[in-house]
């Protein structure tokens, strides 16, 4: 509906194009269609939008409704956030000064009144009027309260978190999904699944946490891995419970106290904590499902559109959560702001294929535009061909993660014995200082020849340190 209307729209060739949230339902190929045909209309176009990496390419001019004024900032969505901060620390040291200059001003008045002569009281009125005249400095006050977002992870996992190796899912119907999908994730990678609508995205999020059944293929979750999950349709919560029972629920060993506490950092307070499930809306069910999230202290995490239903302030401060916790993140997001501010890594999965670029959104873009300028005219039967390729760089991404992990395992055994080494010759030198071992030449023979071996050794072992730590760089 939303492609068929904007089409219809932009065949009249307007003047003014006026769009209210254009992309909400749209995946990201069309969205990037959109913003290319934006780009080149030569129309005004005054839009409503949440999507700040599609305002960040679009518009020039940002108008912010704070506190029942419109403010203009001229510039994308990045040059308004940082004009916008700009502009209330301004304000912020501006009504700071202005108070305490008040502040003084008073204690002068006070000060001249309590001398109580005739001129000392003259020169007090005259610096009231003087201080009635001041235009006062109002400070800026924030529209809406912030939730407070901190993950905390309660364990370190292995280093492979997540491996997924040949998954296959079709339709009742027969039709093919997705199938010879594999892929890897390691500790601390912040991995974006990415592609258009219906290509199997939150399915494979489903599998990997057994809500969905596959039809082949295995899914291995790594060693001291606690996996987090966040559900773009909530269906974790009981709809019966209160907001109050559903995180008591899950963590009774919280006080009252405690969970009324978490609650009012998500923004949940007084009665709201008394709500039912089902009658929350859907950035209430937002907040309440990354309530529980944050204090299950899991350190993978795994997130289906984390961002639908957040306003703008929710949002930047989830991103902040995320870029601080100490975990791993697999996600699916159709926010390019945020993918591109949390992903490490990302896989488009694009026609049964899972293709792989190293790198955030930014990077994701100017890497696909270069294959696409590079890459020769292809068959549209090759999807067997890449699927094979998919399989081979998955293997290949599993053989280096394996070459990794006996270097690192060899570093630590080279550390190991550098610092067995440093003892006995420190040892040695030790004995050297004993007054019994000077006058005995036999023995200091004897030591002089094992102190030079250990010297030799540790040079050995210096030297395999270094060549792999720079190996490991």
């Amino acid at each position: 509906k939303t492609r068929v209307s904007l089409g219809r729209l932009l065949m009249r060739k307007p003047d003014i194009l006026i769009l209210d949230e254009p992309i909400n339902h749209l995946d990201l190929s069309s969205i990037e269609w959109l913003e290319g045909y934006l780009k080149k209309l030569d129309s005004t176009l005054i839009l409503v939008a949440h999507d700040r990496y599609f305002m960040d390419r679009i518009v020039d001019r940002v108008l912010d409704i704070e506190n029942g004024t419109l403010i203009s900032y001229i510039g994308n969505y990045t040059a308004y956030t940082a004009q916008k901060k700009e502009r209330l620390l301004a304000i912020h040291k501006a009504y700071d000064k202005q108070q305490k200059e008040i502040a003084h001003e008073e204690n002068v008045i006070k000060k001249l009144r309590e001398f109580n002569r005739e001129k000392s009281i003259k020169r007090a009125e005259s610096r009231v009027k003087k201080l009635n005249r001041i235009e006062r400095v109002s400070d800026v006050k924030e529209d809406t309260e912030k939730i407070s977002l901190s993950f905390a992870t309660s364990k370190r996992s292995g280093k492979e978190v997540l491996s997924v190796e040949n998954l296959k899912k079709s339709f009742e119907d027969g039709v093919t999904l997705f199938d010879n999908l594999s892929f890897m994730v390691y500790r601390d990678e912040r991995v974006a699944l990415i592609g258009d609508n219906g290509t199997g995205k939150t399915t494979i999020l489903k599998i990997i946490n057994d809500l969905v059944k596959a039809d082949r293929g295995e899914i291995t979750i790594g060693y001291n891995t606690d996996v987090g999950y966040y559900d773009q349709e909530q269906q974790n919560l009981n709809e019966d419970n209160t907001v109050f029972s559903e995180v008591h629920d899950a963590y009774p060993d919280m006080t009252d106290t405690e969970v009324r506490n978490v609650l009012a950092a998500f923004l949940f307070k007084e009665d709201d904590v008394f709500k039912q499930v089902k009658a929350l809306s859907g950035g209430e069910r937002a907040r309440l499902s990354l309530t529980k999230l944050m204090l299950s202290g899991s350190n993978f995490l795994i997130l289906d559109e984390p961002t639908n239903h957040l306003d703008m302030d929710s949002k930047e401060v989830l991103e902040d959560a995320l870029l601080s916790y100490e975990g791993s993140l697999l996600f699916v997001s159709h926010d390019r702001y945020f993918i591109n501010k949390i992903s490490s890594r990302i896989l488009e999965l694009t026609g049964n294929t899972l293709t792989e670029y190293q790198g955030n959104y930014d990077y994701y873009l100017n890497r696909k535009n270069e294959l696409t300028l590079s890459a020769p005219a292809e068959n549209t039967s090759a999807g067997s061909s890449d699927n094979s390729d998919s399989k081979a760089d998955w293997k290949e991404q599993k053989r280096l993660s394996a070459e990794k992990k006996k270097k690192e395992n060899a570093l630590k055994a080279a550390e190991e014995a550098i610092e067995d080494l440093e003892q006995k010759i420190s040892a040695i030198e030790e004995e050297f200082n004993d007054p019994a071992v000077a006058k005995n030449s036999a023995r200091l023979n004897e030591l002089t020849s094992e102190l030079n071996t250990l010297k030799e050794e540790l040079d050995k072992q210096m030297a395999v340190w270094e060549s792999l730590s720079e190996e490991l760089l």
